[in-house]
C-alpha cells in the first residue's frame, strides 16, 4: 500500500469512528467515550485532512457539526444555524483566542462576556407576539428535532413572556441549555437502580434522553431545566451586546445563570474562570467549562463564523471528569471491619486533574450490576474529590479474551474464612487475628477526626504488628521510646514525636475516642450524638438497644451494632484498658440540662467561611444545644449560618425564605 492510500484509509477509519460516536451521542444517547476524548479524535482528523487536502470529502464530520435529529419527531430548519464552539483547555488557549479577536477588530481589546457552560443539550424556543409557539433541539445545528410538547414541560420556559417585554419584534426565538438538576439526577438513578434499570453515565444523558421521550408526561416526571442565554429577533440579534441579551431574558421571564461576568479584559476573563471552577462542586448542576463571548453583536457578526463555529466566541474546558480506559485487574482489599472490598486496577488515565490508576467496585453486586470482567474497556467518571468510579462497560471493544472476576472465599491477607452474611452485599474476613484489620483499626483510631495521631501512618502501623508490639489500639499507650526507635526509618527524635502524641491524644474529648473504636455503622456525627447524651465510655457501654434506639437519629440497626460491640468480651477488655492507661473515657463538658437546649429542634446549614470559628465548632456547639446539622437547605431547615464566599446553599435559602445568620447572631442566639 503507498504512503497516500495509507492516509486516505486513516482518513476514512477516523470519520467512520466519528460517525459512530456520534450516533451514540445524539440519537442513541448512550456516549462511550469522554469529550475530551471526542475532541481528540476530531482534532486527528482535520489534522490529516489541512496536510492533504485532496482528500477531503462533503460528508466528512469537519464539514458540519456533528450529529443528526432522532427519529421520532418532525424536522426543523434553524433560521439562523446553531453552531458549536471551538474549546480551548488551558490559559494560553484562551489568551490566543483574545489575541484573534483583537486582530480582527482592528487592534482594539473587545469587551467579553463570561458565562458557565452548562452540560446539558442546547434548546431553541420559539415565541409569536409572546406565546410560546414551539421547541426545537440543536440537532446537527442546521436543522433540528420538533420537540414542542417536551419542550412545554419544562417549568423554567414560560409559556408566555412577561408583558412588554417581547416588543423587540413579533417572532422571537431564545436560545437556552436544558439540564438535569443534581438532586434529581440522584434520585433518578436510585429508582432506575432499585428497578433494575441501568443507571445514567451522568446528568447531561438523563437530560438528552428526556427531552427525545415521546411521551411528554414522562419528560414532566424528570423535571427538567433550562437556563436562556441568548435571543433572536428573526434571523438576527435583538440587542447591541449580549450583555443587554440576557438583561432582557431575565426581566422577559426566562431562567439566566446569574453566574456570569461582564469582562473588560481576558485577565479578568481567565480570573472568572478560576473562581468557577472552585466553585464547580457546589452548584446545584453540572458544569464543565465557561464560555466566553465577545460582547459587541456588532463585533460578533464583523468576526463572522467558520463551517463549524463562530470566531468571536469559545468553550473554555475544565479538566476532563469521564474518561476510558482499560480494568487491567481486579484485586481485593481488606479493610478495619474485615470488608472485602474489589478495586479495579486502571490503564493510568489523565482525569480531573490527575492520573487515575485505580477504582473502587464496592462489592461483588456491583460487578455483576456493571458486567464486568478482568480485561474490560470501561468509562469512568471523578466528580471533584470523590474517588473514581466505573460508570459502565463498553462492551462494543470486548474481545472475548476478558474474564470474569471471582470473589475469594479465603482472604487474601491472612488466609481465614470469608464469609457474607445473608442480607449483606459485603464480604467479610471473620479472622479475629487478620493483620489487615488491624493495620486498619490501629490507622482509623490513628486518624485526624478520631484521635488524632500524628506521625503513625501504614509504614509504622505494619512494622507495630510485624514486630507483634502492638495487637489493639490499647497497646499504643505502652510503647517505648527504645522500641520505636528500634524500627526501620525511625530514629530517637521521631520515637520521641510519635510518643509525644500517643500522650496527647489521651485528653481528646469522648466522641474522638468512640469514633476511633470503629463500632460498626458508627460516624463521627454519631459518635458525638453518643458523647453528649451518655456522657462516659462505661455508661454508653450500659445502654441497652431500646435507650439507644429512642435516640434521636440512632436506629435499630446501629443500635444493636453498639449492643454487640460492647457485648463482645475482648472490646470490654479493651475499653478497660485504655482507660487504666490514661485514656480520657468521660466528655469533657457534662451534657446540657434540657432547659439548655436553645435550638431543640432547629435545623442548621452551614456555608461559607465564618471568621472566628470553623465549622465543624459551629456543628459542635449547634449539636450540643439540641440542634441538628444537614448538608442542603430544604423547607424543613430554620437557619443557614453563612460566612465568607457562601456558594448555592444561600441563594437556596433565600429562595426558600429561610432564615439566614452570620457569626454575630449565631453567638446571640447561643449566648
Amino acid at each position: 500500500m503507498t504512503k497516500q492510500a495509507s492516509i486516505k484509509k486513516r482518513i476514512n477509519e477516523l470519520r467512520d469512528e466519528i460517525r459512530r460516536h456520534d450516533e451514540l451521542y445524539y440519537v442513541q444517547d448512550n456516549p462511550e467515550i469522554s469529550d475530551r476524548d471526542y475532541d481528540e479524535l476530531m482534532e486527528r482528523l482535520r489534522d490529516l485532512e489541512q496536510k492533504h487536502p485532496e482528500f477531503v470529502a462533503p460528508d466528512s464530520p469537519t464539514q458540519r457539526v456533528a450529529g443528526r435529529p432522532a427519529e421520532g419527531f418532525p424536522e426543523f430548519i434553524h433560521r439562523r444555524p446553531m453552531l458549536s464552539l471551538d474549546n480551548s483547555y488551558n490559559i494560553e488557549e484562551l489568551r490566543a483566542f483574545d489575541e484573534r479577536c483583537r486582530r480582527l477588530a482592528g487592534g482594539k481589546a473587545p469587551e467579553y462576556v463570561a458565562e458557565l457552560k452548562i452540560d446539558g443539550l442546547s434548546l431553541s424556543i420559539h415565541y409569536e407576539d409572546g406565546v410560546f409557539v414551539r421547541g426545537v433541539t440543536r440537532g446537527d445545528g442546521f436543522r433540528g428535532e420538533d420537540v414542542t410538547p417536551n419542550a412545554k414541560t419544562i417549568r423554567s420556559v414560560p409559556l408566555k413572556l412577561r408583558n412588554g417585554a417581547s416588543g423587540i419584534a413579533r417572532e422571537i426565538e431564545v436560545r437556552g441549555e436544558v439540564y438535569l438538576p443534581r438532586r434529581i439526577f440522584e434520585k433518578i438513578n436510585a429508582e432506575r437502580e432499585e428497578a433494575g434499570e441501568p443507571r445514567f453515565a451522568n446528568p447531561r444523558n438523563a437530560a438528552s434522553g428526556a427531552i427525545r421521550q415521546l411521551d411528554p408526561k414522562i419528560v414532566a416526571r424528570r423535571r427538567l431545566d433550562m437556563f436562556a442565554y441568548d435571543v433572536l429577533a428573526g434571523e438576527r440579534k435583538a440587542f447591541k451586546t449580549h450583555w443587554e441579551a440576557l438583561d432582557w431574558l431575565v426581566s422577559a421571564g426566562l431562567h439566566v445563570n446569574e453566574n456570569r461576568r461582564l469582562c473588560q479584559s481576558i485577565e479578568e476573563v481567565i480570573e472568572f474562570c478560576n473562581e468557577m471552577e472552585s466553585k464547580r462542586d457546589d452548584l446545584g448542576y453540572e458544569i464543565d467549562g465557561v464560555v466566553v463571548k465577545v460582547n459587541s453583536t456588532a463585533l460578533q457578526d464583523e468576526f463572522g463564523a467558520t463551517g463549524k463555529a463562530p470566531r468571536w466566541a469559545i468553550a473554555y474546558k475544565y479538566p476532563a471528569r469521564q474518561a476510558t480506559t482499560e480494568v487491567k485487574d481486579i484485586v481485593v482489599q481488606v479493610g478495619r471491619t474485615g470488608a472485602l472490598t474489589p478495586v479495579a486496577m486502571l490503564e493510568p488515565v489523565a482525569l480531573g486533574g490527575v492520573t487515575v490508576s485505580r477504582s473502587t467496585l464496592h462489592n461483588e453486586d456491583e460487578i455483576e450490576r456493571l458486567g464486568l470482567r478482568i480485561g474490560d474497556w470501561v468509562l469512568i467518571e471523578r466528580g471533584g474529590d470523590v474517588i473514581p468510579k466505573v460508570l459502565k462497560v463498553v462492551d462494543s471493544k470486548r474481545t472475548g479474551k476478558e474474564k470474569r472476576f471471582r470473589m475469594p472465599t479465603e482472604c487474601p491477607v491472612c488466609g481465614g474464612r470469608v464469609s457474607r452474611p445473608e442480607g449483606e452485599a459485603v464480604s467479610r474476613c471473620i479472622a479475629a487475628d487478620c493483620a489487615a484489620q488491624l493495620i486498619g483499626r490501629l490507622l482509623h483510631f490513628a486518624s485526624r477526626r478520631a484521635m488524632r495521631i500524628e506521625g503513625l501512618g501504614f509504614a509504622l502501623a505494619e512494622q507495630l504488628i510485624e514486630k507483634k508490639l502492638v495487637r489493639d489500639v490499647a497497646d499504643l499507650y505502652s510503647l517505648t521510646i527504645d522500641e520505636l526507635a528500634s524500627l526501620e526509618r525511625m530514629a530517637k527524635k521521631s520515637a520521641s514525636n510519635v510518643l509525644s502524641q500517643i500522650e496527647a491524644s489521651k485528653s481528646r474529648d469522648l466522641w474522638h475516642l468512640i469514633y476511633g473504636l470503629g463500632i460498626r455503622h458508627v460516624g463521627e456525627r454519631t459518635a458525638g450524638i453518643l458523647a453528649r447524651h451518655f456522657g462516659s465510655l462505661e455508661r454508653l457501654g450500659q445502654a441497652r438497644v431500646e435507650e439507644l434506639d429512642d435516640i434521636h437519629e440512632i436506629g435499630l440497626t446501629m443500635a444493636q451494632s453498639i449492643r454487640d460491640w460492647f457485648d463482645d468480651p475482648g472490646n470490654k477488655r479493651l475499653t478497660e484498658r485504655l482507660r487504666d492507661a490514661g485514656v480520657r473515657t468521660e466528655a469533657e463538658k457534662p451534657a446540657r440540662r434540657a432547659e439548655d437546649q436553645k435550638f431543640a429542634g432547629k435545623v442548621f446549614v452551614l456555608t461559607g467561611t465564618l471568621p472566628s470559628m470553623t465549622r465543624d465548632e459551629a456543628r459542635s456547639l449547634i449539636e450540643a444545644s439540641g440542634g441538628r446539622v444537614t448538608s442542603s437547605v430544604s423547607k424543613k431547615t430554620d437557619f443557614v449560618l453563612a460566612g465568607a464566599e457562601p456558594g448555592s446553599k444561600l441563594d437556596k435559602a433565600n429562595e426558600l425564605g429561610v432564615k439566614v445568620i452570620d457569626e454575630a447572631e449565631f453567638k446571640k442566639m447561643l449566648a
